[in-house]
Formats: C-alpha cells, structure tokens, sequence
C-alpha cells in the first residue's frame, strides 16, 4: 500500500461569499496536487492564503466550487461522498482542528473518544478498548469523567488528537497543531507524531511553525497569498530556501 496514491486534486478553486455575498473571496485558486499514502506533507502559507481551507476541502467539510478531489479512489463531492463511500473516507481520515473547542462537544472525555468508533459502529466493548488504550497512552487517564469545556489548552488538544486517533485513521489532517500549546505540551506532540510516522501513517500539516517541518515533514506545498500553488517540492529544497521563504514568495 506505500507509495499509493491517497489524494488527487486538479484545478480545484473556492470562494468565500458565494451564496449573495457580493464581490465573492477567493480562498483557492486551481490548486493541483497529488498526495501519496506514507507522506508527511507541510502546507505553508500567510495568513488567509486558505491552508485551513484546503484541508477542510480534504476532509469533505466543505466541497470546491470548481475542480476535481479525489480520495482513496472515490471523487469527494456533496453528490458522491455517501453511503459506503462516506463511511469508508470517514474511517480513514481524520481532521484535527487548530481550535479544539471547534472540535468538542460531548459531555465527558470519555465519551469525546468513545464517540468516533461508536459511530461507525464498532462492539461498544471494543470502543471502550480504545478509549483505554489512547486516554493511558496520551497521559490524560485522569480527565476521563471530566467536562472537555474544564480543560487547558494543552488537555483539550490531547483530547481533540485521541478522539480522531480512535478510529484509527490512515491519514491525519492536522490544522495548526502546535497553536496555543506550551513548550512541554509541543513537545509531546512531536513525539507523537514522529510515532504515527514509524507507523507509516500519512499526515498533512498546515502549519507556521518551521521545526514541526524541519523535524517531521518530507515534502512542502506552498500555498501564495494569491491562493495558488507557489511551490511543491522535498523539504530539504525547502529547507535550502527557507530565508527567502517570508514575507513573500
């Protein structure tokens, strides 16, 4: 299954404002590109070049006005991502968003884990298996019975990350992993990382920080505040170039 391709996207645009909200914003422009399974990909840009928009395209929260996505095999649109499509893309890709309070809602942390493998319908014996496994792992054994809303930001991203690990995903979606976290938090977070990547999972970071890339990426995609493909290449070419990297491109 390595080196398979997992994504596929051509000449895929969205805008903002396109429901009677005059002029419309553009967030994407004709961005074409091919992600395959075991890659860990940065996507860099400023501010509002649309990385948080072109991951929520990948996750299927929200479609393209124009061009094609195509995931494990299935073209991933408001008509097509259904039935047993859905199930399987949503078995196999995970979104963790850059705020976790976007990303909780539940009563407890425990039932934030449970939920994902209960909702595709996993034995509630086997659910209960993995929200043991993850809370021990993670470190967080302790908040189990605790409201998500009483957290640090640290617990709730812990949280936020073992809730999409327990469905087990092959690809990982992750929004600005590192914002709002303390240095110990950061750290732990690399570590787990660089466990999924032993793991041969494929993950896509759209990020700011430079040592997440550096330490945990092989390729990056530049996203240029026109909303277009700058650049897309290895790291280490990125790495090369980093100086010149900001304000532009």
């Amino acid at each position: 299954m390595e080196g398979k391709e997992i994504y596929r996207l051509e000449r895929v645009c969205y805008n903002y404002g396109h429901q009677g909200v005059l002029p419309p914003l553009s967030a994407l422009k004709d961005i074409s590109f091919s992600i395959r399974h075991g890659e860990h990909v940065a996507v860099l840009g400023a501010n509002g070049s649309g990385k948080s928009t072109l991951l929520k395209i990948l996750n299927g929260l929200i479609f393209p006005m124009s061009g094609i996505v195509e995931c494990l095999g299935g073209k991933v649109a408001e008509a097509t991502l259904t039935g047993a499509f859905l199930r399987r893309f949503r078995e196999r890709v995970g979104f963790v968003f850059s705020e976790p309070d976007a990303q909780l809602f539940c009563p407890t942390v425990g039932d934030e884990v449970a939920f994902g493998p209960l909702q595709l319908d996993l034995p509630k014996d086997e659910a209960e298996r993995r929200v043991n496994e993850l809370l021990n792992m993670l470190g967080i054994a302790a908040l189990r019975d605790r409201p998500p809303y009483t957290l640090s930001a640290g617990e709730k991203k812990k949280v936020a990350i073992a809730s999409v690990l327990a469905a087990n995903p092959d690809v990982l979606l992750l929004d600005e992993p590192t914002n709002g976290l303390d240095p110990r938090t950061q750290v732990w977070l690399f570590e787990l990382l660089r466990g999924l990547k032993e793991l041969k999972k494929t993950f896509i970071i759209a990020t700011h920080d430079l040592s997440l890339v550096e330490d945990l990426t092989d390729r990056v995609i530049v996203i240029a505040e026109g909303h277009e493909v700058a650049a897309d290449g290895p790291r280490a070419r990125y790495s090369e170039t980093r100086t010149c990297y900001w304000p532009r491109i």
